[in-house]
């Protein structure tokens, strides 16, 4: 088997350029394609996207405990799954952002309902083996965070493309257009799959569980669970990090509309809050060598904490000075996001040191669990808060007292949330650098043993 290598971090990136196509799409502009281009109410859709997501969330560990379940084949064991699954997703995410002309508002309503919660039912039987594949490509702890940070360009690169080209491209005269969003969805559908495909051939899966047709015993993998600190806290911590990113792509393109008046500068957005992940990563090994994955974390969030409290006390109304601001916070919370992914793998090992037992699936399903509940908290919010604030939906302008509410919520919301997530990692998270490297070192023995022990026995045979 081939060696751990620059080909696994470009076919590891690859895999979340094709996921985050669909993902920022939906996240930043499938609340404003309901709401103006289907004529969906806010409150409405905040309904759809927080029923959508807690069954997502169902969805992700009872795929996650599925996939544990299956033995390796010759391509590996997540691989595979993730292949089969992405070409119906890509096709529901295409159907989601169709709107057949002539159609009563009744049946646009059925229609969203149908097409957003199967396309989130199979973006879980795609994601879920896609997350999973990081522990098992390899298990040095540099060698992971440097897959999170391929994974984090990847996603920076679709999210660069996203945010930067569909408000370019879907806005005629200040006003979403349904033809331009399915046009780019078409788009979007044919790139994933390349990216899919790409991933699929480039990475390789090395770690193998030993004695992997074992069954697997729910009692066992909860009570290891109760005990993983480290998955509890980074299970808190990403709640409040969806609901705050969730909340804030989905409020940014109404606050540039009607706050701003500068869809324009959506793109600009868009670009810095994906492209600071991409002037990161030089960085991102070395500082995590130095000082530790916890300890770079917690300090970067607590810049983006600042810097957003300064968007919500600043009484901005130059963009400019807006897009200054913000690129110092995504700058503070991109070395987080950058290394999350190496987060869920160390919890994901922990959980063996406990179990001794690999489960890469079922944690990481769990961790998504924690992402959905995130996201439907976000969607049911936003929503919510749309209507709160008075939004009109498809009125050709909206009030003073409207914009500069939605420019409040829109900042306030994620300085808070940073914060509580500074807290976390910074007092209950208990991986830091000394203890990372001891639980390393432990279960390398482990699987060795393990090996030779397997070894032995076959021998015998």
């Amino acid at each position: 088997m081939k060696k751990f290598g620059f080909s696994d971090k470009i076919g590891y990136m690859f895999g979340d350029f094709g996921n985050d196509f669909f993902f920022i799409f939906v996240a930043s502009f499938l609340m404003l394609f309901y709401t103006d281009v289907m004529g969906i109410s806010g409150a409405v859709v905040g309904i759809l996207f927080l029923v959508a997501r807690v069954w997502d969330a169902f969805m992700d560990v009872t795929w996650g405990r599925f996939i544990d379940s299956r033995p390796a084949g010759k391509n590996g064991k997540f691989k595979p799954w993730m292949m089969r699954m992405s070409f119906p997703l890509v096709v529901f995410g295409v159907l989601m952002f169709t709107k057949i002309p002539g159609m009563s508002d009744r049946f646009y309503l059925i229609y969203a309902f149908a097409t957003y919660i199967i396309w989130g039912s199979l973006y879980s039987t795609v994601n879920i083996p896609y997350g999973s594949m990081a522990s098992v490509i390899t298990g040095d702890s540099t060698e992971r965070a440097s897959l999170s940070t391929f994974r984090s360009i990847g996603a920076a690169i679709a999210g660069i493309v996203t945010s930067v080209v569909v408000p370019l491209v879907v806005f005629v005269n200040n006003k979403a257009d349904a033809g331009r969003f399915s046009i780019i969805a078409i788009v979007f559908a044919v790139l994933a799959m390349c990216c899919y495909s790409l991933c699929y051939f480039l990475s390789t899966e090395r770690i193998i569980a030993h004695g992997e047709e074992k069954k697997l015993y729910w009692k066992v993998t909860l009570a290891g669970m109760k005990r993983n600190k480290p998955l509890i806290s980074l299970i808190c911590a990403a709640l409040v990090l969806l609901v705050s990113t969730m909340l804030c792509s989905a409020m940014n393109a109404y606050m540039f509309k009607d706050y701003f008046h500068n869809t324009k500068a959506l793109s600009i957005a868009g670009f810095i809050s994906a492209g600071t992940p991409i002037l990161l990563a030089p960085f991102i090994a070395p500082i995590i060598k130095k000082f530790g994955k916890k300890e770079s974390a917690s300090v970067s969030v607590l810049i983006a904490a600042v810097s957003f409290f300064l968007l919500y006390l600043l009484p901005i109304t130059n963009v400019n000075i807006f897009l200054v601001i913000m690129f110092i916070g995504y700058l503070g919370i991109g070395l987080f996001n950058t290394t999350i992914w190496a987060f869920v793998t160390d919890v994901i090992d922990y959980q063996e040191y406990l179990t001794d037992t690999r489960e890469d699936a079922t944690i990481y399903s769990m961790y998504s669990f924690a992402r959905k509940i995130g996201q439907a908290v976000a969607g049911g919010l936003s929503g919510a808060a749309l209507s709160a604030i008075g939004y009109v939906a498809g009125a050709p302008a909206q009030t003073e007292q409207v914009a500069a509410s939605i420019k409040s919520f829109a900042t306030l919301t994620p300085a808070i949330a940073y914060l509580i997530v500074f807290l976390v990692l910074t007092f209950v998270y208990p991986l830091n650098k000394k203890k990372l490297a001891e639980l390393t070192e432990n279960l390398k023995e482990r699987r060795e043993t393990k090996a030779k022990n397997a070894e032995i026995i076959e021998n015998q045979k």
